[in-house]
Parts: C-alpha cells; sequence; structure tokens
C-alpha cells in the first residue's frame, strides 16, 4: 500500500519479520538510500525514523590523506603584494 501525504512525503506500509533474534523490514526500492551502506535508527514516541549516517567532522581525520602532488600546479588565490613580514 502507497499514499503520499499533502505536505510530500510518502508513506508505505511494509511486513515485520523475524531475522535471527532481530526483526527486520524490507525497504522497497523507491524508498532506497542510495549509496549509503549505514542508516541511524531515531525512537520519537511510537515512530521508528530511519537516516543516512553523515560524515562527521570527527571522521574526517579517518580519510585517506591527499598525494603530495595534489593541487601542485594550481594558481595562488591571494596574492602577496601590499604584505608586510612581522
Amino acid at each position: 500500500m502507497s499514499e503520499t501525504r499533502p505536505e510530500g512525503v510518502t508513506m508505505r506500509t511494509v511486513s515485520i519479520f523475524k531475522n535471527g533474534n532481530n526483526r527486520a523490514i524490507r525497504l522497497p526500492r523507491d524508498m532506497d538510500f542510495e549509496g549509503v551502506s549505514e542508516l541511524e535508527i531515531v525512537r520519537d514516541g511510537d515512530s521508528i525514523i530511519l537516516r543516512p549516517v553523515r560524515p562527521t567532522w570527527g571522521s574526517f581525520a579517518q580519510l585517506e590523506k591527499a598525494d603530495p602532488d595534489f593541487m601542485a600546479e594550481r594558481e595562488d588565490v591571494v596574492s602577496d603584494e601590499g604584505r608586510f613580514n612581522l
């Protein structure tokens, strides 16, 4: 069953099934989070909200470092003209 609410929010009804010791649902293809491998789950009263996990500033340090020649041929954005040494 599918329904579109006035605010433009799409709602679907899905079945809950048992997967090992957990209860699970299958996300319909039209509700897929493309390119996302991890979701956070929030309980708000009797609602459960699924959201893609977003990178944090803390996770920035875990990213692969840029190559030494990254942007080596980049022009200076700020000119040294008019600057003075302290």
